[in-house]
């Protein structure tokens, strides 16, 4: 028999992972490490043991491309063990015996469908965040092999969620759960930090939610609280769009591009570019990048910045154009995203997510009451989407007054 070694290199808030047990749970803020590690450990058991049956799981799986996927075949060749796979289209097959690792998203099943996941030992449960209560009342009892075990991954946003119920609230006997944070990471890119350090200067409220995974405290005073929900989507024939809106940045603001579409009473945010200190002189085809094909369309960008609207239409944008303003045109836009039966952001569209937590009014220090003024901050997505959709946006009457 062949020996293999790994050499793996753990952080130190991994070790008490590495230990079997039922339950094993990673949760906190971004860049900590969480997805790879549990991709380097999922490889290593796959490795170790040729019949292994492993599931990775989401709670939305459209798409492959959104999923674990891609990060465990990049394990695969990093750890030097791609002979001993064969990577298809949608699982990969462990050479030399039956192993299999497949990836499923729980909204695709009913309780007789997952009954196929029942020979499974190991499953990951990727963002577990999103989990809902129907999903994690299937998987729990359905991995129930010899020595399962089920494993979450997670940046935390709601103490009620199912996943902190199960793992934090009420612990299970023999449970392992860790909290971990970038400045945990030895691996974390400087890029990252940094980014977390600005955020944490402008805005310690979201680099708390972020970057150190504190929940997420929903109010009265978030703007469009209850309207949102992330998926993947691929727009329809019949959907009307797609509709783009650009908002400028420099400094500390972020340059946005958007692309959107309306179906029904529901919109649906597409793709986003966001970058913040992008010089003029490169924003046409960063916006390229993140945006294919939005030079051919109109773009409606903030008419506060006609010298920048002048240089990217000469370079590379045509039919960019001010966006109309009106008295009144910020709280009218918002009326009109709220109108909407519900707003469906494309996963990848990370930036508009996170912005629909934060999107915010402001409120009363003193006695909570939510203010009708909107923050300024959290709102470059959106500013972006309301210019996107600005032909869309009626104009409110202002009330007649009459003295008698």
């Amino acid at each position: 028999m062949t020996t293999i070694a790994l050499d793996i290199a753990t952080p130190a808030w991994a070790e008490p992972l590495l230990a079997p047990a039922r339950y094993k749970g990673a949760k906190g803020g971004r860049a900590s490490g969480k997805s790879h590690f549990f991709a380097e450990m999922a490889v290593e058991e796959m490795v170790a043991d040729p019949d292994l049956r492993f599931v990775c799981i989401r709670e939305v799986q459209r798409s492959l491309k959104f999923s674990a996927k891609s990060l465990i075949e990049r394990k695969i060749r990093e750890l030097g063990v791609g002979h001993l796979f064969t990577v298809l289209e949608r699982e990969i097959r462990r050479n030399g015996g039956s192993g299999v690792m497949i990836f499923e998203g729980m909204q695709d099943h009913t309780a007789d469908s997952l009954k196929s996941l029942e020979g499974f030992r190991l499953a990951w449960v990727e963002e577990a965040q999103n989990l809902s209560k129907r999903s994690m009342d299937l998987l729990l009892p359905t991995i129930r092999a010899d020595d399962s075990e089920i494993w979450f991954s997670w940046n935390p946003d709601q103490p009620t969620d199912p996943v902190d119920q199960l793992l934090v609230a009420d612990t299970p006997p023999g449970a392992v759960v860790v909290h971990v944070n970038y400045i945990d990471n030895p691996f974390c890119p400087a890029v990252s930090r940094d980014e977390a350090t600005r955020q944490q200067r402008l805005d310690p409220d979201a680099y708390a939610h972020i970057w150190l995974g504190a929940y997420n405290t929903k109010s009265e005073a978030q703007i469009l609280s209850g309207k949102w929900r992330v998926d993947e989507f691929e727009p329809g024939a019949d959907w009307e769009g797609p509709y783009h809106g650009a908002d400028f940045g420099f400094a500390q603001d972020p340059t946005t591009l958007v692309r959107c579409w309306v179906h029904g009473r529901t919109l649906y945010i597409e793709r986003e570019a966001y970058r913040v200190g992008l010089e003029l002189d490169h924003t046409a085809d960063s916006w390229l990048r993140s945006i294919p094909g939005a030079d051919r369309h109109v773009v409606r960008a903030d008419s506060a910045r006609p010298e920048s609207i002048s240089y990217i239409k000469r370079h590379g944008f045509p039919r960019i154009e001010a966006v109309q303003k009106w008295s009144g045109s910020v709280e009218d836009g918002i009326a009109h995203l709220r109108a909407y039966d519900e707003i469906v952001i494309h996963a990848r569209c990370t930036h508009a997510q996170e912005e629909a937590r934060l999107y915010s009014y402001k409120t009363d220090k003193q006695t909570g009451d939510v203010l009708p003024v909107v923050v300024d901050a959290h709102n470059h997505i959106w500013d972006a989407v309301r210019y996107a959709l600005a032909p869309r946006i009626k104009a409110q009457p202002t009330p007649r007054v009459r003295v008698f």
